[in-house]
This record gives structure tokens, C-alpha cells and sequence, in this order.
């Protein structure tokens, strides 16, 4: 099993659209956003990161 952890910081409100890509996401006020993502990789008993980090 893959997940994909993807939080997202915005300075104004939380609502956010997808723009017709079907693919971006902003705000919906049109404020700064911030995105982070890990994916993670679960087998057997052992979970592992496999996004690399710099």
C-alpha cells in the first residue's frame, strides 16, 4: 500500500478550487499557499518513506 501525505498551509481562508487541468489546486480567495508531500510505502510490518528528502 502507497499513501500520499500532502498538507497544504494557506495565509487566508481554507476553501480551495481546482482549476479546470483537473490537476492545480489554489485558494479560493486567492492568497499564498504553501504545499509539502511524503509519499510513504507500507509492506509487511514496515513503513518506509520513499520521497527523498534534501
Amino acid at each position: 500500500m502507497s499513501l500520499a501525505i500532502e498538507p497544504m498551509i494557506m495565509t487566508g481562508k481554507e476553501e480551495v478550487r481546482t482549476l479546470k487541468d483537473r490537476w492545480t489546486v489554489v485558494t479560493a480567495d486567492g492568497s499564498d499557499a504553501a504545499h509539502f508531500e511524503k509519499t510513504i510505502v507500507i509492506t509487511g510490518n514496515d513503513p518506509e518513506v520513499i520521497t527523498p528528502w534534501e
